[in-house]
């Protein structure tokens, strides 16, 4: 069985997805990242970068207990331990990978970036904006002509550079994207979003989910909270 201490956000729901797409047993743990459950100390033991998800797999690769955070390391590791989502030749794998990484190195980090500032921060910053609106805006039209060329972000086959990449799409609309300036992307976004795995998964834990609307959610989230030496 697979523990998985998560929250209803893009890189929690890749994970929910690949649990879903694995077909594996697993109990969610909520992670109330709202509140502070990520800076608790029993969390911190599995997670201590102090962000969601997380999981413990009580049947690790050596039969034995092992915790795991950064949600594109779990994609990894759920693909090798089902042999599936990550490619059958090592040219597949590493295509894989890279992709994985675009999407962990930028279209996580640059899109979240285009939320807060679009959305959360607390003064309105044109710079900030445009910037990261333009930086969106660039990272999808990678991923368009990719697409336009080839079925699936790492060739021909659904893999984990799909189910990392996917969830943070979502919210193209918060992003200033206009679906219509990204065709092939467009394409790909609903053949996902139609996977029924995809659907269970983005379903874990939407019940959970708070609009960030609150004083002191705000600053767990965006304030000293997150600084703090641990």
């Amino acid at each position: 069985m697979i523990d998985v201490y998560s929250a209803a956000t893009p890189n929690g729901h890749k994970v929910h997805i690949m649990l879903e797409e694995c077909d594996l047993p697993y109990r969610v743990h909520h992670v109330d990242i709202g509140a502070g459950d990520q800076f608790k100390p029993e969390f911190l033991a599995i997670s201590p970068n102090n962000k969601i998800p997380a999981i413990v797999d009580d049947e690790g690769p050596d039969g034995e207990s092992l915790s795991m955070f950064e949600s594109g390391a779990i994609l990894v590791y759920l693909a090798s331990k089902v042999g599936h989502f990550l490619g059958d030749t090592d040219r597949e794998k590493f295509n894989t990978l890279q992709w994985l990484m675009f999407q962990m190195g930028g279209v996580g980090p640059m899109l979240g970036q285009a939320h807060h500032f679009r959305i959360y921060a607390p003064e309105k910053i044109d710079y900030a904006i445009n910037r990261y609106t333009n930086e969106a805006k660039r990272l999808y039209g990678v991923m368009d002509k990719r697409l336009s060329e080839s079925e699936y972000l790492a060739g021909e086959q659904y893999t984990i550079a799909d189910i990392a990449t996917f969830p943070w799409l979502r919210s193209w609309k918060n992003q200033g994207i206009d679906w219509a300036d990204y065709p092939h992307v467009k394409r790909w976004f609903d053949e996902i979003a139609a996977r029924p795995a995809v659907q269970r998964g983005v379903a874990v834990l939407s019940s959970q989910h708070k609009p960030l609307t609150d004083d002191k959610a705000r600053e767990t989230l965006f304030g000293a909270s997150q600084y703090a030496r641990r």
